[in-house]
């Protein structure tokens, strides 16, 4: 994987005088989402719904670009990348549960009526006796 990584750097924004402006060190990261291995169609398709603010491109060369400028230093800017990078297949990577639906426990159903019952009688309580409608 890490040879399927495309890097480009340069000039971010903000400050940092001199050094800012002659120093590549935005780091942009893009890989091509048919070079993942290891993720099923299922968690391609949760990696493009989680990461789709990320998601360049269509068909073939539909992608993943990443970017990141928040340090004067290009190698902690490439680590943040990688960084993100990674969160985001690897919680693409996690089947996400499904609920079944289980049965009200016969308890709780009793506990329900009696909590509407006790709330009828109080709002019945509430009625004057020339209220009825």
């Amino acid at each position: 994987m890490p040879g399927d990584i495309d890097w480009n750097f340069s000039r971010s924004g903000g400050p940092g005088g001199q050094h800012a402006n002659k120093t590549s060190t935005k780091a942009e990261l893009r890989l091509r989402l048919s070079c993942i291995v290891g993720l099923d169609p299922a968690a391609l398709d949760r990696l493009r719904l989680i990461g789709a603010r990320h998601v360049v491109g269509e068909g073939a060369e539909e992608a993943l670009l990443i970017t990141d400028s928040q340090t004067r230093s290009q190698a902690d800017n490439r680590d943040a990348c990688v960084g993100r990078l990674s969160a985001l297949v690897s919680s693409a990577a996690i089947r996400p549960k499904i609920r079944r639906e289980t049965k009200r426990t016969w308890g709780s159903v009793v506990r329900r009526l009696e909590g509407k019952k006790r709330d009828a009688d109080k709002k019945q309580g509430r009625q004057s006796p020339g209220d009825e409608h």
